[in-house]
């Protein structure tokens, strides 16, 4: 098989004059970029990085960090795209766990250096004293001969790090190859507002490699993406659920014209069908429900047409061909429609760099075990009901039924439900999911924590708030629920609900 990236030669080749990139207002046609990273893979070859290595780098949403990326893979080498999380000790014991060969920084990014990093520094721009971008002017841009193999070590993709070392799924060019397949789409407008360390990569990748304009944005806001999704007539968006929600509720989202858009993608899957019917509502048909990870890829996929019954807007589509999903009950056995979620994919990772304890726990056998809690519904469509973490065990509530009953009270904007587990849990050295026996540890979780956001000028009714619970799922239920008013969801680097923060906010209530 070809590599994916012996094929973007050939897409960028033939792109020619044709723009593939936009940032800012400027356009970079398939010649340039390809010019550009024919001249940083001969700069990368004469540091002598080459086939086995490792080059991350600390990007911001640029054509150059992409330049870097190719040339990098244009010499067979590995890349990797760091998260950053805000510890610098974290980010700078992730960059000693990954070791790469090079870490290349560019002039947004070289402030997010940690101190004491081991591995040559180079940068694009101001940022080191060795300038990649300097050595790559005075190098060729003509044809470079592909070396990277199936075989070889290609991307690693970040974790965000909330609680603890970021991790890097790592998978080969053939896998990797796989992950970024997509159909020719020259139409396909995407608009790159999220980190690259984590998915949009992908998609910038499978853009770029069907045809396609990738527009890049730095980072994500309300306005700012309704702004550039009407300027540059977006075909495709994606965004995580936070996003997602505080995208249909901006003010400004009647004012802006959003017909361009054929699919906006937002993960998470475990969104309330009232916030996903409100979603559909304000943004329109084009809202596509997913659910995936960095390390599997997508699994399953409700798109927009099929949100036409109310059933569906509680599940998270139909499992994707090619890929694989089974249950595991809490006995260790395996069940035909619901339990722990394990998933076998072309596009999965091969595992985990440098984390041996992480890679036994969740790479068992050729299956990736998720942590999800789901079921198949009555159409044979995947539905998931949330981290076993938060829910303890089948037939529980689960944090969706809670932010559905919370968020359809007049007060609440939007909730965010996380589990403060009893002491102890997780401590018990039994594999439950193995069928290895009872340990004796109570694993239900404790105290449910809701993060919840109210309307603007409004506020979060807390007696409300438990008052409806205990209408729906009784007062048991209600007693172990915390509301923790708050003025927005505390997020992540990469958007998604802070599970720390919120739990550390609760804490600091009682």
């Amino acid at each position: 098989m070809t590599t994916y990236i012996a094929d973007l030669v050939e897409v960028l080749e033939e792109a020619g004059s044709r723009p593939v990139l936009r940032c800012d207002g400027a356009d970079t046609t398939g010649a340039a970029l390809l010019a550009d990273v024919r001249r940083h893979a001969r700069a990368l070859d004469g540091l002598g990085v080459g086939r086995g290595d490792l080059v991350a780098l600390i990007a911001p949403n640029r054509p150059e960090a992409l330049m870097v990326r190719y040339a990098a893979h244009l010499v067979g080498a590995a890349a990797v795209y760091l998260s950053v999380p805000p510890a610098p000790e974290r980010r700078a014991r992730m960059i000693a766990q990954f070791a790469p060969r090079l870490l290349v920084v560019f002039p947004e990014t070289a402030d997010l250096l940690p101190a004491g990093v081991e591995a040559p520094v180079a940068s694009v721009g101001e940022g080191a004293d060795l300038r990649l971008d300097v050595l790559a002017a005075a190098e060729s841009a003509e044809p470079f001969a592909c070396r990277a193999r199936p075989e070889d070590p290609a991307v690693l993709i970040s974790s965000g790090g909330t609680t603890g070392v970021p991790k890097g799924s790592r998978r080969d060019f053939a896998s990797y190859s796989t992950a970024v397949a997509a159909p020719v789409d020259p139409a396909r407008r995407q608009l790159a507002n999220g980190k690259l360390a984590y998915l949009t990569q992908i998609l910038v990748d499978q853009t770029l490699l069907g045809g396609g304009l990738v527009v890049l944005q730095d980072h994500y806001e309300p306005v700012a993406t309704l702004q550039a999704v009407e300027r540059e007539r977006i075909t495709h968006l994606f965004l995580v659920e936070p996003q997602l929600f505080g995208l249909m509720d901006a003010p400004a989202v009647a004012d802006h014209d959003l017909s361009s858009l054929h699919a906006l993608v937002h993960i998470g899957a475990m969104a309330a069908p009232v916030l996903r019917r409100r979603a559909r509502r304000n943004l329109g048909p084009v809202v596509m429900h997913t659910y995936g990870a960095s390390e599997i890829g997508i699994v399953s996929a409700l798109p927009p047409a099929e949100h036409d019954r109310s059933s569906r807007f509680r599940c998270a589509g139909r499992i994707v061909p090619g890929v694989d999903v089974r249950f595991r009950a809490a006995d260790g056995t395996l069940d035909p429609r619901a339990g722990a979620i394990e998933v076998r994919s072309p596009a999965m990772a091969q595992g985990y760099t440098n984390r041996p304890v992480e890679e036994a726990e969740h790479f068992v056998d050729g299956w990736y075990r998720t942590g999800d809690l789901g079921c198949l519904d009555d159409e044979d469509m995947l539905r998931i009901l949330g981290r076993e973490s938060d829910i303890g065990e089948l037939g529980a509530v689960t944090p969706t039924e809670l932010q559905q009953t919370l968020c359809a009270l007049p007060s609440v904007r939007y909730a965010v439900l996380v589990a403060d587990p009893v002491p102890g849990d997780g401590a018990c050295g039994v594999d439950h999911r193995r069928g290895d026996g009872a340990c004796g540890v109570d694993h239900r979780p404790g105290v449910r924590i809701a993060a919840a956001e109210a309307w603007p000028g409004g506020r979060v009714d807390v007696a409300d708030c438990r008052a409806a619970v205990a209408a729906q799922y009784g007062e048991a239920v209600a007693a172990t629920l915390q509301v923790v008013p708050v003025d927005s969801i505390p997020l992540t680097e990469q958007g998604k609900p802070n599970r720390v923060a919120i739990r550390e906010l609760a804490a600091a209530l009682r």
